[in-house]
């Protein structure tokens, strides 16, 4: 059952709006009525407590076991990022934490070390887990998993995924030998849940990780119903950029006193991105975009659907560019396989829907491309933060026609961004210096041969262990990078 609202929390009293005693004014001739003053928006409690100062802290003062602290100085991360240094001792101390911080700034490991110190120490029931992050996409859950995997084997824990797209009857499975801490997607968590494969009344600690974009990918009514079997008492841990309506809500019902910190404002991580309007003839558009994802370096190219993001895909490829396509419509285990080729740079131009922008973190993307103004100021920005993580910079164009000029003016100016503008041409002197675009070899990339080693949805690798005798079973063949980018995750 929610929890009493925070009583950090102060609305302000609405103006009167007259009820029933409004009268309709006379309609009038001419068009000149006062315009009227928009409401200011409520504060939240990140406006609150305004911005959080913290400096970065060794992670062996932070009061994490030492287990934790010397494997994470095995993995080279000795220093805890300020989200880090702000939010681990108020969660060991048990206190329910709200935070905001900017892509790339370290989340994962803020609430997922607290998480497995506590559960530390105590056992597990078969189907009962007793820690539980929530995250708006598959990609991330996996990304977040192999984060924490390392982590979990120091104190001897289980950490697991539990996404759709893959075996339900293998998660099964693995939640009967016993899960200490399940990373999922509402969705399929509450299949398991119906189902009675996953039974959330162990749950002591509780996570909510990328919180607006789950609200805004319609997660809010499934979040609501996992909360609900989720014992009242617990610690409660939630992340988002923003507390827009339904976040709000959420704060105010399940979690109690929180302890806010703010690290950056939700336009921060603009600063730190050089925003490009390229203004392009309808014609000229797919020899632009074709050179620009010739470029060097690793380029993230957003499409509005499924079926532009394969059709673009497959005439970069014939023109010589080592592109993969990445959207909902694709098997969990080939949208894997296009993302380890894209961090390790086999694939170098990664042509995506909305699906990578919310919550794929791959370092080192130095440039994104809005093939098509995005309409929504949140798509604008949730596409441009996977560029310039974790303090570095980044650019970010988008290719307008001239139809498309009003419209991206608008969404610019909500978005909170002001573009450079610049007219360009396929082998514009412009082109070239802003993006690095250039001719692609025009040697057709040949098409990557369909796996057959695999079930399709089985979402395991057949090496897995499957017994649950202590470290064992956390993977330890998982990629090395993992390791390495956990402290940004």
């Amino acid at each position: 059952m929610p929890t009493s609202p925070p009583n950090a929390r102060q609305s302000p009293s609405r103006a009167s709006q007259g009820g029933n005693t409004r009268r309709r004014a006379p309609r009038s001739r001419n068009n000149n009525r006062s315009p009227r003053t928009p409401a200011a928006p409520k504060p939240t409690l990140f406006d609150e407590v305004g911005v959080t100062a913290v400096d970065p802290a060794p992670f062996d003062q932070l009061g994490l076991p030492k287990a934790l602290v010397r494997e994470l100085a095995r993995t080279g991360l000795t220093e805890a990022f300020p989200i880090q240094a702000a939010t681990i001792p108020d969660a060991l101390a048990g206190s329910d934490v709200l935070g905001r911080a900017q892509t790339g700034s370290g989340k994962t490991l803020a609430f997922g070390l607290p998480m497995l110190a506590d559960l530390h120490g105590t056992s597990t029931r078969p189907l009962h887990p007793r820690g539980l992050v929530l995250v708006p996409t598959r990609e991330l859950a996996t990304q977040v998993t192999d984060s924490l995997k390392p982590m979990a084997k120091a104190l001897g824990l289980y950490v697991r995924e539990i996404v759709g797209g893959m075996s339900f009857s293998r998660q099964a499975d693995t939640l009967r030998r016993g899960v200490d801490l399940v990373v999922a997607t509402p969705g399929r968590l509450n299949d398991h849940v119906r189902q009675g494969t996953c039974v959330l009344s162990d749950v002591e600690r509780t996570t909510l990780d990328e919180a607006d974009q789950m609200s805004d990918m319609g997660f809010l009514p499934q979040i609501r119903e996992i909360l609900n079997h989720v014992p009242t008492g617990g610690q409660r841990l939630l992340f988002s950029a923003t507390l827009d309506g339904d976040v709000d809500r959420l704060v105010r019902e399940y979690m109690s006193e929180p302890v806010v910190h703010s690290l950056t404002p939700s336009a921060a991580s603009v600063d730190s991105m050089d925003h490009h309007q390229l203004d392009v003839a309808a014609a000229d558009k797919h020899d632009v975009l074709t050179r620009i994802a010739a470029r060097d370096g690793r380029t993230i190219l957003f499409v509005r659907t499924k079926h532009n993001a394969d059709r673009l895909t497959r005439k970069l490829r014939a023109a010589g560019v080592h592109a993969g396509a990445l959207h909902g419509g694709k098997a969990q285990n080939a949208r894997t396989r296009i993302l380890d080729e894209f961090r390790q740079g086999t694939t170098t131009a990664l042509v995506a829907t909305n699906v990578a922008a919310r919550g794929i973190h791959v370092d080192d993307v130095s440039l994104v491309v809005h093939v098509e103004p995005p309409a929504d100021p949140k798509d604008y920005l949730h596409r441009a933060g996977r560029t310039a993580r974790a303090g570095a910079t980044g650019t970010v164009v988008t290719l307008v026609t001239d139809d498309q000029r009003r419209a991206f003016r608008t969404m610019a100016d909500k978005a909170g961004i002001t573009p450079t503008i610049t007219k360009v041409r396929p082998q514009g002197e412009g082109l070239a210096r802003l993006t690095g675009a250039r001719e692609p070899s025009g040697v057709a990339v040949a098409e990557p041969k369909p796996q057959t080693s695999r079930k399709s949805g089985s979402g395991a690798s057949r090496s897995a262990p499957r017994g649950r005798a202590g470290a064992s079973r956390n993977g330890g063949g998982r990629r090395s990078d993992a390791q390495r980018g956990a402290h940004r995750t």
